[in-house]
């Protein structure tokens, strides 16, 4: 057995030991800098307006809860909101609608954040999801936004454990 030579690093010490062997990098890919689950990739239009009219109405709060918990499942840097978006919707009216329109507008930034991590350039606007939402399309605009990031990861089942980028 050969031991290390003066000065040389940690990783080599540890693979001279038996420990592990450094992986190459491979030169152009992007570093990896931490792991979270894939997202589902939902049809835009059945979650805008499909599963909304036949489930009148209910799906949307689904849809709302659902995307804020594989939000923080895909990142765990973004805050799992899940809970307070769902009751905020529910019980909006108490504020006089304040609440809801602040996390359907901190929703986009969510998206925005999940698209950096996969690596790719936010196109994710809260301002655009909200004059979207004020005519009814702000659901198909985040959704189309979410499955590019979903589209990301190629044809990786959803909850599937997959690297973050940034």
């Amino acid at each position: 057995m050969s031991y290390p030579q003066q000065g040389q690093g940690q990783a080599q010490q540890q693979a001279y030991q038996g420990g592990y062997s450094p992986a190459p990098a491979q030169q152009g890919a992007p570093a990896a800098v931490g792991a979270g689950h894939n997202m589902k990739r939902r049809n835009p239009a059945g979650a805008w307006l499909g599963l909304p009219i036949i489930t009148f109405g209910i799906y949307g709060l689904v849809w709302f809860y659902k995307v804020h918990a594989e939000l923080h499942e895909y990142d765990r840097r973004i805050d799992n909101a899940a809970t307070n978006a769902l009751l905020s919707m529910l019980f909006g009216g108490i504020t006089l609608g304040i609440w809801p329109l602040v996390m359907w507008v901190k929703l986009g930034g969510r998206i925005a954040q999940a698209q950096r991590a996969a690596g790719l350039q936010p196109s994710c606007s809260g301002g655009m999801g909200f004059l979207l939402g004020i005519f009814g399309f702000g659901v198909l605009y985040y959704q189309i936004q979410l499955n590019k990031v979903a589209d990301r990861y190629g044809d990786t089942p959803a909850g599937q454990q997959v690297s973050l980028v940034a």
